[in-house]
């Protein structure tokens, strides 16, 4: 942040400011002095009105009002001989002063995105704002990747102890369109009666050398970033869908974790290797789904009973996590069906996920909790681990006390009581119910952080979500830089390769760590900005009538959710007895009890105060909602969200 000077204030400070005295709850201070501004380049939009008004100015440069897209910012004033040109542009302006006791700051043009509302500019525009990196990958960094045409030589399957395991029935289940397939799985009977279960990871780490430029680059991108119409790699294309994408028929590097078990799911046996696969099929979750629902007594081949035992097991190993506490939560996640020419979104919808996803989840759970206990055991203060520490009760109080409100009673004593309670809340009448619960749930939870083990006491190591004691990320080194160093680390405790300098040095390791945390949080909310944008574009051409449910009740507003589009927004009070009053020809008012998360509208008396009822809400209630959008046409909009009562929608 920007270097500040402060003061510890004295007690007397509210008489000091003439402000009425109360017992300070925390200690207080006040600046005296700045001594650097942390800024930074703004991305937003150039106030149409301002740069019209500036049109008439004389010729030379024309005072205009720049409206950053990080909200905290006020608007900012610059000088340019381009106002008309720029009027209701989305734009990057640098920061020159804020004088002393000036409402604004004074900026400077630094370069032009593109016209407000426009797709393209605005995707450029969050981009900018979350820091994501987008630019081409350097000359330094493509000249680290093989030549094209590269493959597979039996002197490269051979080194290094590399297993061949070809002969396995190996089949990767993914998304439909998967072009970065980054794991792929087996399972077969052994002889001895016993299970062997494999999953099989890109070997990145073999074509990303560590302190090279393309390993830098990684690092510094640490993850990669999914937008809803394109996909932002932290790796060259060449590695991500050709070179380390396990696709089917091809020969590919692999790095894999193979278990024996029994028909009970429990662990005889595991091992490690760097390996040498190739993929009989590319499933999407849907065929893979459809081998899962075929009758157990239908012909089967290798490939069917592959994921048939691995489902087998699947089921065994999530029962066992969900009974000693892993949490079960939701999001409201949609899909869009893009316009194949324009990209435009035309139609939006919750994404669907079935019993195929939830075996591949519980594999690659298995494998980061496995690879998480042998880095750790030969890595003890070394290991890149991640955690997700219990949320406090502060965090989950306003959801006890609206779940309180509609007699449902959570326990967030443990993981294992709050996933009971949750499992317990029902409504034979609305099966959504329950999935709410867990959303708002997932919502009072800390987010989970990557750490370096030395640098953590060990009780506090464990995952609350997953029930984990240990964790790790290795599943995935196409697009996060922590499975990478996983990846190294795993390979140093299996004497495969040596440990690297950088991985060896603990406090290298929490630098990076807290990167990869800032990293993945920009990605995140460059995703939700990206799926916001979108959902804006669809709503403004296909405003539409759905069901929502009240999410929460506050002192002047409402908030919903609409499941099917995973949409929410608030409604205003007073905006709803505006549009009430219109409609009844009468003055209309509204009643909050906070203790029963509820609400009121009605018909004011004059004499009793409180007339005929016109409405009554509570928290998780099912209502019907309007989603449209507003704005000026030119811009981007802001979406609507209106209750319809009786056929009519109450917009104020």
């Amino acid at each position: 942040g920007p270097g500040i000077m402060a003061s510890t204030a004295p007690a007397s400070l509210e008489a000091q400011e003439g402000l009425p005295s109360r017992a300070p709850r925390r200690r207080r201070g006040r600046v005296v002095g700045i001594i650097r501004r942390n800024w930074r380049p703004l991305a937003g939009r150039i106030d149409p009105l301002s740069a019209r008004a500036a049109e008439g100015e004389a010729d030379g440069a024309q005072l205009v009002q720049f409206r950053p897209a990080e909200r905290r910012m006020p608007p900012v004033l610059l000088l340019t001989r381009r106002a008309a040109e720029l009027a209701d542009c989305l734009v990057v302006v640098g920061l020159d002063q804020w004088p002393v006791g000036a409402p604004q700051p004074l900026g400077h043009f630094v370069s032009l995105l593109g016209r407000a509302g426009d797709k393209q500019a605005e995707t450029q525009l969050l981009l900018h704002e979350f820091g994501v990196p987008h630019g081409a990958f350097s000359a330094a960094v493509m000249a680290c990747l093989p030549p094209a045409g590269w493959a597979i030589t039996p002197e490269v399957a051979r080194e290094g102890g590399r297993q061949d395991l070809r002969h396995l029935p190996v089949v990767s289940i993914d998304p439909p369109g998967c072009k970065d397939i980054d794991d792929a799985l087996h399972c077969i009977r052994l002889p001895n009666g016993r299970l062997e279960a494999g999953v099989h990871i890109a070997d990145v780490t073999y074509f990303v050398q560590p302190d090279t430029a393309l390993d830098r680059e990684a690092a510094a991108r640490s993850t990669s970033t999914y937008l809803v119409d394109r996909r932002l790699d932290m790796l060259p294309g060449y590695l991500t869908t050709e070179l380390c994408s396990l696709r089917s028929s091809e020969d590919h590097l692999a790095f894999s974790v193979i278990w024996q078990m029994d028909d009970q799911a429990n662990i005889l046996d595991v091992r490690f290797c760097k390996s040498v696969i190739r993929s009989v099929a590319s499933l999407t979750y849907d065929e893979a789904q459809v081998m899962l629902d075929e009758p157990a007594s239908a012909a089967s081949s290798p490939l069917s009973s592959s994921v048939r035992l691995l489902n087998q097991l699947a089921r065994l190993l999530r029962q066992r996590r969900i009974d000693t506490g892993a949490l079960t939560l939701a999001s409201p996640e949609v899909r869009f069906k893009l316009d194949a020419d324009s990209q435009h979104p035309t139609d939006v919808c919750m994404y669907a996920l079935k019993e195929a996803n939830a075996l591949v989840e519980e594999w690659m759970l298995l494998a980061n909790i496995t690879v998480a206990k042998k880095t750790l055991r030969h890595f003890p203060t070394l290991g890149v681990l991640r955690r997700h520490c219990p949320p406090s009760r502060e965090m989950f109080a306003p959801l006890l006390a609206a779940a309180g409100a509609v007699g449902v009673q959570l326990d967030i004593s443990s993981s294992k009581t709050l996933a009971d309670s949750l499992d317990r809340a029902e409504r034979p009448d609305d099966p959504y119910f329950n999935k709410l619960l867990r959303i708002l749930s997932t919502r009072c939870m800390m987010p989970a952080q990557y750490f370096c083990s030395g640098e953590v006491p060990k009780d506090q190591f464990h995952h609350y979500g997953l029930a984990a004691p240990v964790y790790t990320h290795f599943t995935s080194p196409i697009r996060r830089y922590a499975d990478v160093l996983v990846h190294r680390l795993l390979a140093a405790a299996i004497e495969v390769a040596p440990l690297p300098a950088a991985n060896a040095d603990r406090a290298k390791q929490r630098e990076q760590c807290a990167h990869m945390n800032r990293r993945h949080r920009a990605a995140q909310h460059a995703q939700r900005a990206s799926v916001n944008m979108h959902t804006i574009m669809f709503f403004r051409n296909s405003p539409c009538r759905e069901p929502a449910y009240v999410l929460s009740v506050a002192a002047d507003r409402f908030s919903v959710l609409i499941p099917r589009f995973g949409v929410e927004g608030p409604i205003s009070l007073p905006g709803l007895c505006s549009a009430l009053a219109k409609q009844q020809g009468q003055q209309v008012g509204f009643e909050v009890c906070a203790v029963a998360h509820s609400l009121q509208v009605f018909l004011q008396d004059s004499v009793k105060g409180k007339g005929k009822m016109l409405l009554q809400l509570q928290v998780f209630q099912k209502v019907q909602v309007f989603i449209s959008v507003e704005g000026d046409g030119q811009g981007a909009g802001h979406l609507s969200i209106a209750l319809v009562l009786h056929d009519t929608v109450l917009s104020g």
